[in-house]
């Protein structure tokens, strides 16, 4: 294995050394496997490839400060990664195998966890897809999960600073009663030219408003939005967000604080309101938003409306005590009352 530096750990895809497997068909689950076959034989017309029947979960394994480690609440990442898959008409996994198979990634891939103090963690990639060959639209139930993983440090960089956000005039997430909710695959693909389009303009983010009125805030392409306003803590109620188990575990570290928690449809207009302004989710945990820009035309120079928080790069007191409380959790540094830390016998 090649020397990782553990400082400058990005987010991507990292070659390590086994993948977990398991198949479902005729109506059974397989035994559990490993294999250090990082490749896939499938059908060319397999399901998967051409409808996107396939969903996925992403959760992380921390080495804390004590020498253990753990994995963060693996079991709201099954019980979403079911709920998907119920969206899907597929095979649903149960939590006791998927925390199996996570721990199994986990002590398989032992030299990928980074060490203490480097503020890097072990990012697991469950992956749940059909592989049947077939060109009818309805669901047959076959599936195999893989579960895969690769050392993760920041998402875009650097810890705790703020970036700069876009509300594309030209660009929807997910329709009413769509797919939003869900982590799905194909959720995922129509972010690509618009993150494009963004990044090259200096963005970090893409925030999304609800597609039916264009009225309220929904999330941002990589996670769930919230804002803070006096000692309020405010994200979107709305059925076309993905329900992120980051954004929960920070309402419940909010209220620890004695803040109050508002999930209710937040307006565009709000925006203006907000003290701070962030998003939330398992591979950034916190980004808070220097400023958000609106365009009617994301390719376009024209800004009509701007929101700003804070400086470029600079981070707001709420954000910063918040984030210091989950990573403190996760990394052993703070007592974990809340029973959230699912520790793994190495």
């Amino acid at each position: 294995m090649a020397q990782i530096d553990w400082d400058s750990l990005g987010f991507d895809a990292y070659r390590t050394r086994t993948v977990v497997l398991a198949h479902y068909r005729d109506g059974a689950w397989s035994d559990i496997r490993t294999t250090e076959t990082f490749s896939f034989t499938i059908d060319p017309f397999t399901q998967g490839l051409h409808y996107a029947i396939s969903c996925f979960e992403g959760l992380k394994a921390f080495r804390q400060k004590d020498g253990g480690i753990i994995i963060f609440r693996p079991e709201k990442n099954a019980a979403r990664m079911a709920r998907s898959a119920r969206f899907l008409g597929l095979p649903e996994p149960s939590e006791e195998m998927f925390i199996r198979m996570c721990e199994l990634c986990v002590k398989n891939n032992m030299e990928f966890l980074p060490p203490y103090g480097h503020q890097a963690s072990l990012y697991l990639r469950p992956l749940l897809f059909a592989p049947h060959p077939q060109m009818q639209l309805v669901p047959y139930p076959e599936v195999i999960l893989a579960v895969m993983c690769a050392p993760a440090g920041s998402y875009y960089g650097a810890h705790l600073r703020s970036a700069a956000a876009v509300i594309p005039g030209d660009f929807d997430r997910a329709a009413p009663k769509g797919t939003g909710s869900y982590k799905l695959s194909a959720n995922y693909a129509g972010t690509f030219v618009p993150y494009q389009i963004a990044h090259a303009q200096g963005y970090a983010e893409l925030l999304y408003l609800n597609s039916a009125t264009r009225e309220y805030v929904d999330e941002f392409g990589s996670s769930n939005f919230f804002g803070i306003k006096g000692d309020t803590y405010v994200t979107p109620l709305s059925d076309s967000v993905l329900p992120s188990i980051t954004n929960l575990t920070l309402q419940e570290c909010a209220a620890d604080f004695g803040m109050k928690v508002e999930k209710r449809p937040v307006p565009l207009e709000e925006l203006s309101e907000f003290e701070e302004a962030g998003g939330c989710g398992t591979a950034v945990v916190i980004t808070p938003m220097s400023h958000i820009d609106m365009k009617p035309v994301l390719a376009a120079p024209e800004v009509s409306r701007s929101f700003r928080y804070e400086e470029d790069g600079a981070v707001g007191p709420v954000c910063t005590k918040l984030y210091k409380r989950i990573t403190g959790i996760q990394f052993g540094e703070i007592e974990d009352t809340h029973g959230w830390c699912h520790k793994i016998q190495a």
